[in-house]
């Protein structure tokens, strides 16, 4: 007799079927094929101990436990509830009319207490594809699904819970629809006070201009500046400008970090843009993902629909850096191993914060002093390619000390994030069947179907970029900068006040001599 249980395995975002088959036959021991890691392979003695102690037997016979594909590895312990399950039906111990209807998740305690495992949202999209009548799933895990639900998504606590869904009886009050949750919003507890209002930092009102515009459209930028001149503080308060996602927005992000076993306990889905702030000296695969056979998102697919942030840019390792054009030009990350390739999204908004020589203190009179050598070969880590994915580029001079003294406050975060969201709602509407949401993501065929220009303003961009000799890339960074500024004004067609504007942004283009 054998009995099929079906639970799940995570490659990148999406998910693919395994199904635990279960054999009872004459002879004695237990035994596990289909290519499992060390962690399933302890579940065998954690499913027994955990099948004893709510009063269930372990039969005397030879049982055969094999997980389905057997050509793809199988990692963690998510699936001691499938083999539980499965030995329990197999023994005829319950009577299981539903098992076969339901895709199952978890980890088993000693005490058959069900816990959390990594993958709830993608192992519940794919089970409504495949057309199962329900999920079962850890409390904590379902959480997620909870504004998710295709299909009913059921979170358990016990063994014994799950033997009462997939028997048939009354089991409702498990759905996650109808689960006591206490807290609604705990995924990301950012404390408020990490992320700074635009008006408790003086002055830098030209900076806060660019961030503005950054923010609205999704673009890259580079603060270079002195220390204490604010770098730091602009760019965490980003954050406070920044709208919620929408609903494709919050799914995406929240299967990656769902996958890489960090979506906590919330109750449905992430809605803050996630804000990441990796270390510079962070190691390549921290930063890209990375792995063995089971490769798991980096901080460029965390950072997906958010902000990635990196201090004191210039002082990364140099293949580290570099390893970054990839995703910020093509707004995803492969990552290939042996036996293993994966693909994780990484739309990111990059702001990248520098100084502007090894001692700090170029441009701010005579304080500098390194030598035209040192600056130059400084500034020159910044590779050609790697600054011509960079949209904006700003030069953060310190703020006047009297604004400070007289504490001047500027514009409010709320205020300039009302800009933000009307730009950002005007793209939703642009982009709508496009799979993109903002200005910065634009292929070349969406260039030219929403950034046309008049003669006028063509004849402009091109004077311009052949007296400043910029790059193929660097003019179609100007011409989606150059729409996001007119979405800010809510215009319909780019103006050449436009152009100029976004062409502004880009001193490091004309100005990397002077270093």
């Amino acid at each position: 007799m054998i009995t099929n249980v079906f639970g799940a395995r995570c490659i990148g975002i999406r998910a693919i079927p395994v199904t635990v088959e279960v054999d009872m036959t004459a002879g004695i021991g237990i035994h596990l094929t289909g290519l499992a890691d060390m962690a399933v392979r302890e579940s065998l003695l954690r499913t027994i101990s955990a099948l004893q102690f709510l009063g269930y037997r372990i039969p005397g016979k030879k049982i055969v436990i094999n997980l389905a594909p057997a050509d793809i590895k199988k990692k963690g312990s998510g699936y001691d509830l499938a083999i539980a399950t499965g030995i329990i039906a197999v023994s005829g111990q319950e009577y299981l009319p539903g098992l076969s209807g339901y895709l199952m998740m978890g980890e088993l305690g000693l005490d058959g207490a069900v816990r959390k495992v990594p993958g709830a949202l993608p192992i519940v999209e794919m089970a409504a594809e495949m057309g199962f009548k329900g999920c079962i799933l850890p409390e904590e895990s379902a959480m997620e699904a909870m504004e998710y639900s295709p299909l009913p998504v059921f979170g358990v606590k016990t063994l014994s819970e799950v033997m009462q869904i997939v028997s048939g009886r009354e089991c409702g009050h498990l759905l996650v629809r109808n689960l006591d949750v206490q807290h609604q919003d705990v995924r990301h507890k950012d404390d408020d006070a990490d992320f700074a209002d635009f008006a408790d930092i003086y002055g830098q009102e030209g900076a806060k201009r660019g961030l503005e515009t950054a923010a609205a459209g999704g673009h890259n930028v580079i603060m270079i500046g002195p220390p204490g001149s604010g770098k730091s503080s602009l760019a965490k308060a980003i954050r406070s400008i920044m709208p919620e996602m929408g609903d494709e927005e919050a799914l995406q992000t929240s299967k990656i970090y769902s996958v890489a076993g960090k979506g906590g306990s919330a109750a449905g889905l992430m809605r803050k843009r996630p804000f990441r702030s990796p270390h510079h000296s962070t190691s390549l695969p921290a930063l890209l993902g990375g792995g063995t056979e089971f490769i798991l998102p980096g901080e460029v697919s965390l950072a997906h629909n958010g902000i990635l942030f990196i201090d004191e840019f210039l002082e990364m390792p140099r293949k580290t850096m570099e390893a970054l054009r990839g995703p910020m030009e093509d707004r995803k990350v492969t990552i290939s191993r042996l036996k293993a390739r994966v693909e994780y999204p990484a739309s990111f908004m990059l702001v990248a914060a520098t100084n502007p020589c090894p001692c700090g203190y170029y441009g701010e009179g005579n304080r500098c002093r390194c030598s035209p050598g040192k600056r130059e070969a400084y500034l020159a880590r910044l590779s050609g390619p790697l600054a011509d994915r960079m949209d904006i580029h700003l030069w953060i001079h310190p703020a006047d000390n009297r604004k400070i003294l007289r504490r001047e406050k500027g514009e409010p975060s709320r205020e300039i994030a009302g800009r933000v969201y009307a730009a950002k709602e005007i793209q939703k509407k642009r982009f709508a069947g496009e799979d993109i949401f903002c200005n910065a993501e634009m292929d070349s065929r969406l260039l030219g179907k929403y950034c046309r220009l008049a003669p006028d303003t063509e004849n402009f961009l091109v004077r311009l970029t052949e007296k400043a000799g910029y790059s193929a890339r660097a003019c179609t960074r100007i011409l989606k900068l150059a729409r996001t500024i007119a979405d800010l004004e809510e215009a319909r067609d780019i103006s050449v006040r436009h152009i100029s504007e976004a062409a502004g942004y880009r001193f490091l283009d004309k100005s990397l001599q002077m270093f």
